[in-house]
């Protein structure tokens, strides 16, 4: 179905256009829901020339080894954009995109959005922001993997959540805004579930893991004095 104007204006990388902007582009945006567990795309498909958004919902990015091994490498929150290559690329899907709860995507066909990118250079500028912070994130990990202990590892995803998402002020600390179950944390850092549930246990008072993936910081320095000793 065609997307409204007040979904539109959900995509961070639109931020930028006024309404008048944002009417023209309309007519070349659809939007799919997806239910929990169901696929938006599979490693390998070959995808339409498109920009794909996750305008509300929250999706798993995950990759397969040759070994059937199953990565998770990023998860998607609403306002971000996903699956690059339909756009930028060869139009290959880098990895499989699941909908981890029921979920809206939104897609902006892609002459529509050069068009747009033309008229509106911020929105390039914007894509650009978008896929720095991703390669910087990429580096950290893999930097982190390489050098740094599980702990300082997952103390320093914590903080990248908190700060890239934000947080909400409690009585008793700081509550992230997006969730964070134990297995999507170990896979992002490379360890077990079981090493990520004892390290969480470590940190305690410090942070307080609540049922659902809801995690709470009462104390900053705390942790990251735990991650610097």
């Amino acid at each position: 179905m065609q997307a409204t104007i007040e979904q539109l204006t959900r995509v961070q990388v639109l931020k930028s256009l006024e309404i008048p902007e944002l009417e023209r582009l309309q007519p070349q945006c659809s939007v799919k829901n997806y239910q929990r567990g169901e696929i938006i795309m599979h490693e390998g498909d070959r995808l339409p020339a498109l920009l794909y958004t996750l305008i509300d919902g929250t999706l798993q990015i995950k990759k397969t080894a040759s070994t059937g091994k199953e990565t998770l490498v990023r998860t998607i929150y609403a306002g971000e954009i996903f699956a690059a290559p339909a756009v930028f690329g060869k139009g290959i899907a880098p990895a499989t995109v699941s909908a981890q709860v029921d979920s809206q995507v939104l897609t902006v066909k892609r002459e529509a959005l050069l068009d747009t990118i033309r008229q509106n250079p911020d929105v390039a500028l914007r894509i650009l922001e978008v896929f720095n912070q991703r390669l910087q994130q990429l580096h950290d990990t893999v930097h982190g993997l390489v050098s740094e202990r599980a702990l300082v590892r997952l103390v320093r995803l914590i903080q990248y959540y908190a700060a890239r998402y934000g947080t909400e002020a409690r009585p008793e600390g700081e509550l992230l805004k997006v969730k964070l179950s134990y297995y999507q944390m170990a896979r992002s850092i490379g360890i077990s579930y079981e090493e990520c549930v004892r390290l969480l246990a470590s940190l305690k008072p410090a942070i307080a893991y609540k049922r659902g993936g809801k995690i709470l910081v009462r104390d900053w320095e705390a942790i990251e004095a735990s991650a610097s000793e």
